[in-house]
């Protein structure tokens, strides 16, 4: 396991508004390039972390906000309707915090790093956090969705 380097989007934004690949072999190399992500957010002291930001361009996202997950070619399939305005920084975007809107809940179907496929509803931070990874995958960032105070 190995601790990578961070993108920033002082350094590449061009890179971090790529669009990433699914993930179609679970190998050993998938969990090395998984544990070393975790050993990322670990050094970085994130909430999550999408394999775009550490130069990979593959769809898969971790976050450690209600104990650590992984998600394999993330797809938010369900939403609540009620939003709240949230608070949020970015290892990609250092030192800026801005507040976006965020549902309440989201329901993901992914898979783990063995492929198998799972559906999974999480809450609150948990939420935030896999909706902010899985926008990396599709070269959004959080700056996007910037709300203005009221």
């Amino acid at each position: 396991m190995a601790t990578r380097k961070i993108i920033t989007i002082q350094e590449d934004e061009g890179f971090l508004r790529k669009t990433s690949k699914p993930v179609e072999v679970f190998d050993e190399s998938l969990n090395t390039l998984i544990d070393d992500m975790w050993d990322t957010l670990k050094k970085y002291n994130g909430a999550g972390l999408s394999a775009v930001q550490i130069g990979v361009l593959k769809r898969i996202v971790i976050t450690n906000t209600d104990g650590k997950k992984e998600y394999i070619n993330p797809t938010i399939i369900a939403t609540s309707q009620k939003k709240k305005k949230c608070v949020e920084g970015c290892l990609s975007i250092p030192k800026k915090y801005d507040k976006v809107m965020r549902p309440a809940w989201v329901t993901v179907r992914a898979q783990d790093r063995n492929g198998n496929f799972f559906e999974e509803t999480v809450r609150g931070y948990s939420a935030q956090a896999v909706c902010h990874e899985s926008d990396h995958l599709d070269g959004k960032l959080y700056i996007d969705f910037i709300v203005e105070e009221n």
